[in-house]
């Protein structure tokens, strides 16, 4: 649902696969779709980021990833990896300006902001920031980092708010809101499923109705300004790739139950309701901007697991775009290509929403709008919501991978590659399937 550490991603998979690092292939080409793959990484339990998390370098040929000993940059021509911080870190983004790489300390009990540059790996501090709070974007300028602040601690089991790391233990690497609790039943006495469980824990962190507040942090200053205070679940903070005052943050719980896609601006104003749910069990969510901010793309269900759409609001219009997809098809995360031609997904497994008999593939979308019929266009045409439809081709088979770990597909910034983070030789690592012969 989120980026997580370094540990936290990679660590639960990493264990009982090291000895099988020399079965990892280095590249193939998928028997199923004829595309080429490559292995980006060469150490396991290295992975790529969340996919809305900006992850390359200003020249396009340098990828960001969490490796077991902190954050890296992978030559996407050459695949050698060049260590830039070392230790238990959490990775925010890369700069879209200067390219430097910002991520989070721990320090005792609270957590501190850094930033590092590619030239000289030289580290600057950025923040020591209060309990309880946590750094999730960095706007396009880098004036900005913005991020969340829980005014009490969240009960144990519940997923980390942005930018906050989740509790490990021994026994849960992952975070105690990981765990497979055998526990947690249905009236009829079935044990709810790993996918269920997580519902649960996140009905039971949004009742808990802890005030939090939406801040921006200086990045020169180090000064704290709160923008949003609530006591809704505030989570999933994003700057827009282009507009520096532009954040689009969430309410986060069991999608059902919340609105959740919302924008504000820096300063606080303008605070806006992206989508309104209209029908019971509808949902929305793992909203992402277009490469160009112009749009915000989200996941649409109505109603949840029966009829699926990538959704799309125009900032500057409001104009509004439905594309359909099919079942298998769906994605626990889509994401547009950078001159927004293409859309591609991660898959899902059939546990997920979608129940996909047959959706664990990694998916380049073509979309496509429904044309009016006969060219005749209703006289309200223009303040309807655009129809049309998702073209799906098959570039990984991922029927191997083991979906607690989500691939989360991003597109390089020359349109050649879709990366991906990947457990299905066994060891997590990161991956790149090509796009142009």
């Amino acid at each position: 649902m989120r980026a997580l550490t370094t540990s936290l991603v990679v660590i639960a998979f990493l264990a009982p696969y090291v000895a099988l690092r020399a079965e990892t292939p280095r590249e193939w080409v998928d028997a199923a779709t004829g595309r080429r793959v490559v292995r980006l990484s060469e150490e396991p339990g290295t992975a790529s980021l969340y996919f809305h998390q900006h992850a390359f370098t200003p020249d396009g040929s340098g990828l960001i990833v969490t490796t077991p000993h902190g954050i890296g940059v992978i030559n996407l021509e050459t695949r050698a990896l060049a260590p830039l911080v070392e230790g238990e870190v959490r990775v925010i983004q890369a700069g879209r300006k200067t390219g430097d790489i910002y991520f989070t300390r721990a320090e005792g009990d609270r957590t501190a902001v850094f930033a590092v540059a590619l030239a000289d790996r030289n580290e600057r501090r950025i923040s020591l920031l209060p309990p309880h709070a946590g750094i999730a974007s960095v706007n396009a300028d880098e004036t900005l980092l913005a991020g969340t602040l829980t005014e009490a601690p969240p009960p144990a089991d519940a997923p980390p708010d942005s930018g906050v790391a989740s509790k490990k233990t021994a026994a849960n690497p992952q975070g105690e809101w990981m765990r497979d609790d055998p526990s947690l039943r249905a009236r009829d006495g079935r044990p709810f499923t790993f996918a269920e469980q997580k519902e649960i824990r996140l009905a039971r962190r949004l009742a808990a109705r802890l005030p939090m507040q939406l801040f921006t942090l200086d990045a020169r200053t180090g000064e704290l300004r709160v923008v949003h205070r609530a006591t809704d679940w505030l989570n999933h903070v994003q700057f827009s790739p282009i507009d520096p005052g532009q954040i689009m943050f969430c309410h986060e719980g069991p999608w059902h139950m919340v609105d959740r896609v919302w924008l504000i601006r820096a300063d606080g104003s303008r605070l806006q309701k992206l989508h309104t749910r209209t029908m019971n069990m509808e949902i929305a969510g793992h909203e992402f901007f277009s490469s160009d901010g112009r749009t915000v793309w989200y996941d649409l269900q109505t109603p949840r697991g029966e009829s699926f759409w990538l959704a799309g609001y125009e900032l500057s219009t409001g104009r509004r775009t439905r594309l359909h997809v099919e079942r298998n098809h769906w994605s626990v995360h889509f994401n547009a290509s950078p001159d927004g031609s293409f859309f591609v997904g991660d898959g899902g497994d059939s546990e997920m929403v979608a129940k996909a008999p047959d959706g664990k593939w990694l998916y380049l979308f073509r979309p496509e709008t429904i044309p009016d019929v006969a060219e005749l266009s209703a006289p309200d045409s223009d303040s309807l919501i655009v129809p049309g439809r998702l073209r799906a081709e098959k570039l990984v088979d991922l029927r191997a991978h083991d979906y607690r770990l989500e691939p989360n597909a991003m597109v390089s910034p020359d349109g050649r590659r879709v990366v991906f983070r990947s457990n299905l030789h066994g060891a997590v690592h990161t991956y790149a399937v090509e796009l142009t012969p």
